[in-house]
């Protein structure tokens, strides 16, 4: 298992754009992905469990992949996070 903890930082959170573009990436790795914020976890394939998760900026996240390509995808998904979503 992989796991990387990151902060949201576009202003806005985790709303409808950013998630599906996280659902996306998430969608194109064949390991088991979840992202925690405080104590719910929900798997990163589904929007509307990533928006059910309410994060906003300032929060920190934790992804944890667990499968033959999880360090790509928490890589990839960091990254993806840690670029704002192209916002700002």
């Amino acid at each position: 298992m992989t796991t990387q903890t990151v902060k949201i930082l576009n202003k806005v959170g985790l709303h409808a754009r950013p998630a599906s573009m996280l659902v996306n990436t998430a969608g194109k790795f064949g390991c088991d992905i979840k992202i925690k914020n405080s104590e719910k976890s929900v798997t990163a394939k589904s929007m509307i469990n990533l928006l059910s998760l309410r994060a906003k900026m300032g929060d920190t996240i934790t992804i944890e992949a667990d499968g033959s390509d999880e360090k790509e995808a928490v890589k990839a998904l960091t990254d993806l996070i840690n670029s704002k979503f192209g916002e700002d």
